[in-house]
């Protein structure tokens, strides 16, 4: 087998490959064997066709298993003499034919990995926002957490307002006639939530118990059923019950059923893991930074192969998260089509990076060392709550250990490089506009 190997651009070779007509001779004569031990063919027994008459009724099949193989066998030995670290499937721009006693030809066209050389990674200067305790969002926290527990409880006011939740009897009409599913018995609606046809809880609102009251209003025009879609409907309403959320005081029993034993130790845990939830989010905006300030500096040609795995590896990993939850894509309207559109610049920026942060750790000789790499697998074990032992074995894996110190390694570039970094403390922008000097209106005077 004769390869050659032509630069078509710094992200895709061409390979030009010319079999020996004693290999094609070799394959068609393998392949015909294969074929006539189960062709049937009228005048001859399984088995003991003649080769010169499957020839004439087996020639189409012949071609396409010589061909998948020859193009198989010698495809990836090419990549792996040639070294060539291909990122995707090979394109078959030219092929000749498979004929007895001629070389077989083909040409391919293949993405390759980039060479990525990282420069000025160096004293990079980057801002990093200032933590900045807000006594707000501990109050909204706290509201949250009443919220949850509060309970309903039969109001002794006469009138309902919004933020009730109400108990009625209901029956639709259009026209003179009710219609299937609009009639309900005893059914509990909490006045504001949205989820009832759009102007039906506000008539409600106002109405006092044991009050019947017809209520007006429309079907959306893109209601879910099309013979009710636009149409205007009559709801025949009677108000039996009146309802209220009564939360619960915050003290000391209110935050020993969130597993404290005071309020103020309540308090104190949720403003400790404020904190670190917003510490995470401020050293993750930081090595965004950093990351989009070294894509600005290195400008890289990327294979549309890396792109589409990206998209598939995120889209992957957002269906897990929503499957977790209880949702699907549909609820959000959420395609595979819609997203590859909408986060594709989100992807070329991520594998920009990945190529970058590798380049800086090969330039820098930076590397995952084993007592890192057992470090790790301890931590790992200790959030996924699993032995030590099984995340080790899952880990020995030549795929899952090669990604394990991947990420390491990652991790070590971003430290070198932020360890190297003029980082400047600045204000969140909120902070900014509480401190900015307030503007004097016309009757204040300049």
């Amino acid at each position: 087998m004769n390869v050659k190997v032509e630069d078509i651009s710094s992200i895709k070779k061409k390979l030009i490959f010319e079999v020996a007509p004693e290999r094609v001779d070799k394959e068609i004569r393998k392949a015909f064997q294969k074929i006539g031990k189960t062709a049937k063919i009228k005048g001859f027994r399984a088995g003991k066709i003649p080769q010169k008459v499957l020839e004439q009724h087996y020639g189409g099949q012949m071609e396409q298993e010589v061909l998948g193989r020859l193009i198989n066998d010698t495809y990836f030995k090419a990549l792996q003499d040639n070294d060539i670290p291909a990122v995707g499937e090979p394109s078959i721009v030219e092929s000749s034919g498979i004929v007895q006693g001629e070389a077989f030809t083909y040409e391919a066209e293949v993405e390759i990995k980039p060479e990525v050389t990282a420069i000025d990674y160096t004293k990079l200067s980057l801002e990093k926002e200032k933590l900045v305790f807000d006594p707000k969002v501990l109050d909204a926290r706290l509201e949250e957490m009443q919220t949850s527990r509060a309970q309903l409880e039969v109001s002794e006011r006469k009138k309902a307002r919004e933020g009730d939740s109400v108990v009625i009897d209901f029956e639709g009409f259009i026209g003179d006639d009710p219609f299937a599913g609009g009639q309900g018995d005893d059914y509990l609606l909490e006045l504001g939530s949205g989820s009832f046809i759009p102007g039906f809880e506000d008539q409600v609102v106002g109405m006092k118990r044991d009050e019947a009251r017809n209520v007006e209003v429309s079907f959306p025009e893109d209601y879910g059923q099309a013979e009710l879609a636009g149409k205007p409907v009559l709801f025949k309403v009677v108000l039996k019950e009146i309802k209220e959320k009564i939360t619960p005081k915050l003290d000391d029993e209110f935050a020993k059923g969130f597993g404290a034993d005071t309020l103020d130790e309540l308090k104190e845990q949720l403003k400790q893991s404020h904190e670190s939830q917003e510490t995470s989010r401020v050293e993750n905006d930081l090595r965004e930074k950093l990351v989009s300030t070294l894509i600005e500096r290195n400008v890289i040609e990327l294979p549309e192969s890396m792109i589409s795995k990206q998209l598939e590896y995120m889209y992957e990993n957002i269906l897990n998260r929503m499957k977790s939850q209880g949702m699907s894509p549909e609820m959000l309207g959420i395609t595979p089509d819609n997203f590859r559109e909408n986060y594709r610049v989100t992807a070329i920026d991520q594998v920009k990076g990945n190529l970058i942060l590798e380049a800086i750790g090969r330039q820098e000789k930076i590397v995952a060392e084993e007592n890192e790499i057992d470090a790790k697998l301890e931590e790992i074990a200790t959030m996924a709550n699993a032995p030590l032992d099984t995340v080790k074995k899952y880990y020995a894996g030549a795929e899952a250990r090669s990604g394990l110190m991947a990420q390491i390694g990652e991790e070590k570039v971003i430290s070198f490089l932020l360890a190297g970094a003029k980082v400047k403390e600045v204000l969140p922008a909120k902070e900014i506009k509480k401190k900015a000097p307030k503007k004097k209106t016309a009757e204040e005077g300049v």
